[in-house]
């Protein structure tokens, strides 16, 4: 069985699909573009509710456990098979034809956060970043802190050191903007170190920011950590469409959802060992000198890693227009994902992102709702394909004269004398004199 059509989905007929996934790979650029995709209403709202609570369930890296928990519980009403790594990182399994789990998604639940640093003598709380983010993007947050104690939490904001322009006039735009010039202020009566012992508050203590998700009337979608969480939202929708549908795809597919993609290794661990094509989806850069789309799919060629796989991504280029789903190509200087941590830690695999649009990424974050169904139409469509080359990508290695290198042509370089002349050809090579020398005075 093939990919089911779906109303206002992508559009694959079982038939088509049976057709035409064995030449996806031999497809050019050039390849005729048809109507626009789009996503089904129903399924467009239920990812924007999935969206709207992974939002509100907090999970900086290192304490993820709650939102594994709603993640788990929508799999399982799904009716997705997933399991656990030690540490708490998920994979789950779409059903599909091949005998081995040859494809993945990976997105993380994780988002950046931050950590108590030092109980302070004035009955605030000093601070370290979990994840790599500016200290402006943590001014004036509003924040929970999380004790030992699992069953209560503090709030409290992020404030500058001099926060008050009535108390420090024109100082408090000169002050530093950094971690040691912020400060929490939490909502207790406290006004010393002794004060929050009292409390329970501890160094090592795990500060959440609220995350405030707004809707706006033109489809924006505005909160903190939609970096990570969008991403996830769009592979839990992926998920639902296969198991409602109880569509085949023609390999068996792993949805991995990491929970330390923030601070570097997410996806270092937890991959089947047969996954041929990666998939990492995460935010693009939305900002001037970028060319991320922020109402389309982003598909990067490289980040600061390295170019991502040359075959993987012009297949989803071909993908993406095939199916008139608006898309660029971007280049990320400042920026990884689970992609590399795969890759980095052996995993032998073709790997690519997807990208949503993002604006001001691990800050105040603005994303659009048709970005988020521009990454799904896209890998929607990706998941129905075969393997870009079937019989190469389905084992971990192979014989020099099978190696697909001529869809990657590279002309040979013709000879060019440096003068006019005769001179065609570069001409015998000199022989050279044998060293040391039998006589003379370096003999």
């Amino acid at each position: 069985m093939g990919l089911a059509a779906r109303p206002g989905g992508a559009g694959l007929t079982v038939d088509r699909l049976a057709s035409t996934t064995s030449n996806l790979g031999k497809a050019t650029l050039t390849d005729p573009v048809t109507t626009a995709a789009r996503m089904p209403e129903a399924d467009r709202s239920w990812m924007i509710d999935t969206l709207l609570a992974l939002l509100q369930t907090p999970s900086p890296s290192g304490r993820t456990d709650a939102v594994m928990q709603l993640i788990g519980g929508i799999l399982d009403e799904l009716g997705v098979p997933f399991t656990l790594t030690r540490r708490g990182a998920l994979t789950a399994e779409l059903p599909g034809e091949s005998a081995t789990t040859d494809r993945a998604i990976v997105v993380h639940a994780d988002t950046i956060g931050c950590m108590v640093r030092e109980l302070k003598d004035n009955g605030r709380l000093e601070l370290v970043p979990v994840g790599t983010f500016s200290a402006r993007f943590a001014a004036g947050a509003r924040v929970r802190i999380f004790t030992d104690d699992v069953d209560e939490f503090f709030t409290g904001t992020v404030m500058p050191l001099k926060a008050s322009g009535h108390a420090y006039g024109d100082e408090i735009d000169t002050q530093p903007t950094d971690w040691d010039h912020v400060e929490v202020r939490i909502d207790r009566n406290v006004s010393s170190r002794e004060d929050l012992v009292a409390l329970g508050l501890n160094i090592g203590d795990f500060v959440a920011f609220i995350t405030s998700p707004e809707l706006t009337e033109d489809g924006f979608i505005v909160s903190r950590h939609l970096d990570g969480k969008a991403g996830v939202a769009v592979a839990l929708a992926l998920a639902r469409n296969v198991m409602d549908n109880k569509i085949l795809l023609p390999h068996r597919t792993t949805i991995m959802i990491t929970i330390t993609e923030e601070v570097g290794h997410g996806a270092s661990s937890g991959l089947p060992p047969d996954v041929a094509k990666l998939v990492s989806v995460d935010n693009a850069v939305c900002a001037p000198g970028q060319h991320s789309l922020e109402h389309g799919v982003t598909i990067p060629m490289a980040d600061m890693h390295g170019p991502f796989d040359y075959h993987l991504t012009r297949n989803l280029l071909r993908l993406a227009k095939k199916h008139g789903i608006a898309h660029a190509r971007d280049v990320f200087r400042f920026y990884r994902s689970d992609a590399a941590a795969a890759i980095e830690a052996g995993a032998n695999t073709r790997a690519a992102l997807v990208a949503f649009g993002l604006d001001g990424s691990h800050g105040w974050e603005r994303s659009h709702l048709d970005s988020l169904e521009a990454c799904y139409l896209l890998l929607e469509s990706w998941l129905g394909t075969a393997l870009t080359f079937a019989t190469w990508d389905a084992k971990p290695s192979g014989k020099l004269r099978d190696f697909p290198s001529s869809k990657q042509p590279a002309p040979t370089e013709q000879w060019v004398p440096l003068s006019r002349g005769d001179f065609t050809e570069p001409g015998d090579v000199s022989p050279g004199e044998h060293w040391p020398p039998a006589e003379g005075p370096q003999a």
